[in-house]
């Protein structure tokens, strides 16, 4: 699968990519990222990628002109397998289920918003969608661009060392993951729970699944209706 990120400040993702199963999937061929500079759509000689809101108001916005020029170079034509999403605050929220279907697309590219936005004709005329990773403000979209490819490409046949992992962790269904524990299974006087050693498969079925409704009834009550 191929992600491309369109971003005013490139040298961010030379950390993020860097590590970890992205990193691997990377190396192994199963994922391409790649890193687009905004500014090589510019055509003054400033290469402004921003101005004044009209209207007045606070802040900044990246200008359409740019981000059109970038997307329609980078996809010259649009298919059903190619998406082009948007971060931003105005976006739907990122969830699980996104990232799966997300995965199911053969090349994203994701435009990292900064200053006070992007000029909604971006929003309206050009992207497919707009995503938000959560109920804040980010001073730019590309520390949630890095995640959205974190959670997409950890989806992908061969990223996980174990396939299975991924049935069995937060969100597969709308349900938090139960307590995990490892050795030693004394520590400091608090113990791993005796049915976990028990060996007896069932139990521990059971045990997790009811583990998981509590934590997530503690944590996340908002994701017990959608059970």
């Amino acid at each position: 699968m191929k992600f491309h990120v369109l971003t005013i400040f490139p040298d961010f993702f030379d950390g993020p990519f860097r590590h970890g199963v992205v990193a691997k999937a990377s190396e192994a061929g199963i994922v391409d990222i790649q890193i687009h500079d905004l500014r090589q759509w510019t055509f003054d000689r400033h290469r402004s990628v921003d101005d004044r809101p009209f209207g007045g108001g606070e802040g900044m916005l990246l200008k359409p002109d740019p981000v059109f020029h970038a997307a329609e170079a980078i996809f010259p034509e649009k298919s059903h397998n190619r998406k082009v999403v948007l971060m931003s605050a105005q976006g739907a929220l990122f969830t699980q289920q996104t990232a799966r279907r997300l995965s199911q697309m053969s090349e994203l590219l994701l435009i990292c918003g900064r200053y006070e936005g992007v000029d909604e004709r971006v929003a309206s005329h050009l992207v497919d969608e707009e995503i938000s990773v959560g109920d804040f403000v980010l001073s730019g979209g590309e520390l949630a661009a890095a995640l959205v490819i974190d959670a997409v490409a950890r989806l992908l046949p061969g990223v996980l060392g174990n396939e299975a992992s991924r049935a069995n962790e937060s969100f597969s269904e709308p349900l938090l993951d139960y307590p995990h524990y490892t050795r030693p299974a004394d520590f400091r006087g608090w113990k791993v729970p005796e049915v976990l050693q028990s060996g007896n498969h069932e139990a521990i079925r059971q045990w997790r699944r009811e583990a998981a409704l509590a934590k997530t009834r503690k944590n996340r009550p908002d994701l017990l209706p959608k059970l």
